[in-house]
């Protein structure tokens, strides 16, 4: 696997060609914070990363996840990582065209000479552009057929918590957070390389599995029963452990990244600097597999998120700062994180954002605080479920008073503009539990007349689909089929249009039901699933988490034909229920959750839906509810107050 000279780069096959395709600038490199290194900065034994975030470089070159990872590996003198995205269809013709392999955009070496090409994939929907991108680069598609001069094939971010419908694809996965593991990761190769490289790729994706951290496909067999299901996915061979551990971050405070924050040279999705403020969250909602499989909350302290906050800007140039995690205002001291960077940052033009708020979580003066420094534009709350009754079902503990309460408080002070995001397709959802929507949006459009005594209010209902994912309580639970989703969010449109008094004062967004079966046959999905992502690639499915490039039909005629003689089919993996006694695909994989946990709770929401009055708390306030997460991973929840403030830097 190791290269004794450097491959040459592409760019001067490239470069020729770059005024023909669509925004050139996505593929030359050059970022600000970028890092060139030598191809044998580490000698012999040097480790080479080529990270690939799989969507387009405008997607994908904010993606913190990467970028992490980027300046966590070289800061090691003996590792290189480059970066490579995914190409849109007019420069994957001109590489086609001229033999241009997949390259990486720091210095455009063909992915095929590194070690390891590391995936990070926080939706499915980007499998296809992985295999093209394999393709591109002149790896075979499945890891069966390369040999010892082919990188291994490694992937990570939240799907690679079921990794089985790629598992022909991959060579290798990691689940949870990455910091640790891609260094232990680098150790194994280092040493192995040393030893000088013993039994080919093989050993060292032993060496990799027998460490209980890293899930190699290869050494496990699935068996199926008559009924389609899996009978068991057991080792095929001695030493190798039988469940597979996520890696969990303790001590956020130690890894302050990214450090060196890439700034893109074309547009992207986010236009600012993003840091963490913690990772994980306890608040139960049973549909968040992100919610579950980041436990335990471990926290930022106030004075790290400040030298974060002015080193990024500092050296981004960045006028907007992100404070980003699954729920930001439930940081223990996030009101002092407020005040002091406003404070900080008055008259400096740097503005504060936050992702979506919790309603239970949101207070007037932590809004000011954070549009001080910056326009006053809309807030955003996610109910999730249109009734009281969905979002006990849920364990969204959020009534309609709350909810009602909170918008009369942002519209009293100044605010002209609420988005409201829920979900439709929710185990037990009726229609009428869909059109309490429209209702919820009405009071809230009449309350913030009442209360400003003008009309110029404005509401913005979201709608997004359900989806069943792993190690979740909804994991066994029945998608709803897209027609009747499609139903339902017609209703709900034409009651909100027909509205005369409010109709016009509500903006609707929302999406069709087919993306979602899709997403849901790749999350709940097995083995047998890679065959029809292989034929939809084959058929040309690019980008499908794209509206505009996504394409049902072909994602319905490779299943059909994929699966053809097998007796199950795509409703088998999406529409179905299943029980507590059937493997799940991802069963073998651990991320710290009790199984039995899992379903209690998932009788608690069906217990909700018929009346009970049952309500999961935060564990980080009140005593464990026993998930297993602390004693199985051996960590614990990490949170202040420290009691620190955050205060304005010394001016110089």
């Amino acid at each position: 696997m190791s290269v004794a000279v450097s491959p040459a780069s592409v760019f001067r096959q490239l470069e020729p060609h770059l005024p023909s395709v669509q925004k050139p600038i996505q593929y030359v490199g050059g970022e600000l914070n970028s890092t060139l290194k030598d191809w044998d900065c580490g000698g012999d034994t040097t480790v080479r990363w080529a990270l690939m975030y799989p969507d387009a470089y405008e997607v994908g070159l904010p993606n913190q996840g990467v970028q992490i990872l980027y300046e966590v590996l070289n800061e090691r003198d003996w590792i290189l990582a480059e970066r490579t995205y995914a190409v849109w269809s007019d420069m994957e013709a001109v590489m086609r065209e001229h033999d241009i392999p997949q390259f990486t955009v720091d210095q455009h070496r063909p992915v095929r000479g590194f070690d390891i090409l590391g995936l990070s994939f926080s939706t499915e929907l980007g499998y296809t552009n992985m295999l093209n991108a394999l393709d591109l680069a002149g790896i075979p598609l499945h890891a069966a057929d390369r040999t010892d001069e082919d990188p291994i094939v490694l992937a990570g971010g939240h799907a690679a918590f079921n990794p089985e419908p790629i598992a022909d694809f991959i060579d290798a996965a990691v689940l949870g957070d990455g910091e640790e593991v891609v260094l232990a990761i680098s150790e194994v190769v280092r040493e192995w390389k040393e030893e000088g490289e013993p039994s080919g790729r093989d050993e060292l994706l032993r060496r990799l599995a027998v460490s209980g951290g890293v899930y190699v496909p290869k050494f496990y067999d699935v068996a199926y029963a008559a009924d389609g299901t899996i009978e068991a996915v057991v080792p095929n061979r001695p030493g190798i452990p039988f469940r597979v551990a996520k890696h969990t971050l303790m001590d956020l405070d130690a890894w302050p990244y990214p450090a060196k924050p890439l700034v893109p040279l074309a547009e992207t999705v986010h236009e600012r600097f993003s840091v963490e403020i913690f990772r994980g969250c306890t608040r139960g909602c049973r549909f968040c597999q992100a919610g579950m499989i980041t436990r335990p909350v471990r926290e930022r302290s106030i004075e790290t998120i400040g030298a974060m906050v002015e080193n990024g800007i500092r050296k981004t140039g960045f006028d907007e700062v992100g404070l980003l995690s699954l729920s930001s205002a439930d940081h223990s001291e996030i009101g002092d994180v407020a005040k002091g960077l406003a404070d900080r940052y008055e008259g400096r033009g740097v503005s504060l954002s936050l992702p979506s708020t919790r309603v239970d979580a949101f207070n007037i003066t932590l809004a000011n605080e954070f549009s001080r420094n910056g326009r006053r534009s809309g807030l955003t709350f996610a109910p999730e479920g249109g009734s009281d009754r969905m979002r006990k079902v849920i364990n969204k503990m959020v009534s309609e008073e709350d909810l009602i309460r909170t918008v009369a408080a942002a519209y009293s002070h100044g605010w002209r503009q609420v988005k409201l995001y829920f979900m439709v397709g929710l185990p037990t959802e009726t229609d009428e539990d869909v059109l309490q929507v429209a209702e919820l949006a009405k009071k809230v459009i009449a309350k913030g007349r009442e209360v400003t005594g003008q009309n110029d209010i404005r509401c913005t209902v979201s709608i997004g689909g359900f989806v069943p994912k792993p190690h979740t309580p909804f994991q066994w639970a029945a998608q709803l089929d897209h027609e009747t989703t499609d139903a339902r969010l017609k209703k709900l449109r034409d009651t909100v249009r027909e509205d005369k008094r409010y109709g016009r004062a509500i903006g609707f967004r929302y999406h069709d039901g087919k993306p979602g079966i899709v997403e849901g046959l790749l999350s709940r999905g097995d083995r047998r699933v890679g065959a029809i992502i292989e034929q939809v690639w084959r058929d040309g499915g690019r980008f499908d988490g794209w509206s505009e490039h996504f394409s049902f039909d072909r994602w319905m005629a490779s299943a059909a034909s994929a699966l053809e003689g097998t007796g199950i089919d795509v409703d088998w993996y999406t529409t179905r229920e299943r029980d507590y006694d059937e493997v799940m695909p991802w069963d073998h994989l651990d991320s710290g959750l009790d199984k039995d946990w899992l379903w209690g709770d998932w009788e608690d929401a069906l217990a909700a839906a018929d009346g009970a009055d049952i309500e999961i708390e935060d564990c980080r306030w009140t005593p464990c509810y026993d998930c297993g997460v602390c004693p199985e991973m051996g960590t614990e929840i990490q949170i202040g107050p420290t009691g620190q403030k955050l205060l304005p830097l010394a001016v110089v």
